[in-house]
């Protein structure tokens, strides 16, 4: 299984200045959650912003055309695949959401309710009609916050 994993506010922004720009524990738990144990993906920008590097009990890779300490770098997507097992989850940011957007199995969104703005703001791209939406659903942890995954089109 190949996922995005995403949280977007009503404008569709995943991010502004490198960062996120809302913070709810139940969305950072359900993310530590689904992928521990697993590989995530990631570009130099999104590796940039974490807090702590190499997120723990994770394979963590990088696309980048750099080379970083502590951290498998890889110049494509594709390359990248070529050497995981398992589930993998792509987490960011905008250009590794386009891009996975071809080899990916599903989309889990979380939404949440903040409204983003401004200069330095960065959207999740458009989907096309090979995705269909599930449901959408409150959070149990977080009734703030809504759930929905898209499935890819047979």
């Amino acid at each position: 299984m190949k996922g995005i994993l995403v949280a977007v506010s009503p404008e569709g922004i995943i991010g502004k200045d490198n960062t996120i720009p809302w913070h709810y524990s139940a969305d950072l738990k359900r993310f530590k959650r689904l992928t521990v144990g697993k590989t995530v993906i990631m570009g130099r920008k999104t590796w940039e912003s974490l807090p702590i590097k190499p997120l723990p009990d994770r394979r963590n890779i990088v696309i980048t055309r750099s080379n970083l300490d502590n951290v498998d770098c890889f110049r494509s997507i594709s390359e990248a695949l070529d050497t995981c097992e398992g589930e993998i989850w792509f987490i960011g940011g905008a250009g590794i959401y386009k891009e996975a957007l071809d080899v990916a199995d599903i989309i889990d969104v979380t939404l949440v309710p903040d409204n983003v703005s401004g200069e330095g703001c960065v959207s999740f791209p458009e989907l096309g009609n090979e995705w269909e939406a599930g449901e959408t659903e409150t959070l149990k942890d977080d009734e703030r916050l809504k759930h929905k995954i898209y499935t890819r089109r047979v």
